[in-house]
């Protein structure tokens, strides 16, 4: 049933668009062309590795506070048990804290991708709109993308001419 739908939706989209031009960018490719990209995924490995170590050591500290807690647990009282439960806890929680912080949907990392991602990707698409606007292209479709693109012909893949255009040479 979906494939039918699916075909359908093909069919009707190949009859009201055959008037229109269309181009790929392989974005991926175009990515791995553009150093500020790979320069800006450096930093965030390296800004990651160490908001990462930060936590896994918050956690190894709770981890050694809880191995500590059982070797010494049948010496304690009750309010020492308790207090000791409560630091066990409250390292934990810190930890988890931090990693929400640094990891989150909206953390510390998210916002740098964001910071550092943002004006690439710009420029890349208003690169993709120009050379569309210029050769008058309907729609671009990303290649690398799961689009569900069977076959697209060379001809019409403008990646090296985004490259072009950014100032980049397309190895």
């Amino acid at each position: 049933m979906k494939k039918m739908i699916l075909m359908l939706m093909m069919a009707v989209a190949a009859i009201t668009a055959h008037a229109q031009k269309y181009a790929l960018v392989d974005m991926e490719y175009i990515l791995k062309n553009v150093p500020a990209y790979e320069r800006a995924n450096e930093q965030l490995n390296q800004v990651s590795k160490k908001w990462q170590a930060e936590v896994e050591a918050l956690n190894l500290e709770a981890s050694t506070m809880y191995k500590n807690y059982q070797n010494e647990v049948v010496f304690l009282s009750q309010e020492q048990k308790k207090a000791k439960q409560d630091a066990i806890m409250q390292k934990e929680k810190e930890a988890s804290d931090l990693k929400k912080k640094y990891f989150g949907p909206e953390g510390e990392l998210y916002k740098k991708r964001e910071a550092l991602m943002t004006p690439i990707q710009e420029e890349i698409y208003n690169a993709v709109k120009e050379i569309a606007d210029l050769r008058g292209y309907s729609l671009v479709l990303d290649r690398a993308s799961n689009a569900g693109i069977i076959f697209g012909s060379p001809k019409i893949d403008i990646s090296n001419e985004v490259l072009q255009k950014l100032g980049y040479s397309n190895n």
